[in-house]
């Protein structure tokens, strides 16, 4: 089966084209942009598509990134996984970037539970635990710095992520987190058949909110 992955949810925008059968990466594309992921992801999907020499049609699956992470970039990638899906009769999963994370980690150095903290700004962190099996052990969740370090106060594996630092006593986190979307392409392909279709996991409202105390009084019999 030949999997498309694509990942917004960074200051990466990816692309991937991926054959579960053979586990093999026929096409990936990734560009570090920072913003303006809706302008480009089609180009580097598309850039994608033709170092692998296939055309969308060849597509049996989609695996997009779901966040934690950039509240516009997610929604392009979301709506775009989707309008794939849809358009070419056939699944498109999310993965969390928390669990490709996980995932690429414990590829590396198997056998130990990974916990992955991502800096989400404003002394707080996004958490998830992962068993030595890439299996969560605890929900993903927003949690102060404060509660984060509580909750890795017993943990025994490593901590991993842009807020590892700051959840080890440090000052400032590593910067920006990027992984392989082809770990994206790997996960969304050992997912199972039927699952909801993909939606952005956020676990933090958006910084751009309405104004109140502008809204136009409606006229009974308009």
């Amino acid at each position: 089966m030949i999997v498309l992955s694509i990942d917004t949810s960074g200051v990466d925008c990816s692309a991937c084209l991926y054959d579960s059968a053979d586990d093999a990466v026929l096409g990936e594309v990734t560009e570090n942009i920072g913003k303006g992921h809706a302008e480009l992801l089609m180009g580097i999907i598309e850039g994608a598509l033709q170092q692998a020499s296939l055309t969308l049609q060849d597509v049996g699956h989609i695996a997009v990134t779901i966040g934690p992470g950039s509240f516009t970039g997610i929604r392009v990638g979301v709506a775009a996984a989707r309008g794939f899906a849809l358009s070419l009769g056939i699944e498109a999963v999310g993965v969390t970037t928390l669990e490709t994370l996980a995932a690429h980690h414990l590829h590396a150095h198997p056998g130990q539970p990974v916990a992955v903290g991502l800096d989400a700004k404003r002394d707080e962190a996004y958490l998830q635990i992962f068993a030595a099996d890439g299996s969560p052990s605890t929900e993903a969740a927003l949690l102060s710095l404060t509660d984060a370090k509580a909750a890795l106060a017993d943990f025994s594996g490593e901590v991993i992520g842009s807020a590892a630092p700051l959840l080890a006593g440090g000052e400032t986190g590593s910067g920006p987190d990027h992984f392989e979307i082809a770990t994206v392409a790997r996960i969304g392909a050992s997912k199972p058949q039927g699952l909801p279709k993909p939606a952005p996991l956020y676990l933090r409202g958006p910084d751009a909110k309405p104004q109140s105390g502008f809204a136009l009084e409606r006229r009974s019999g308009a």
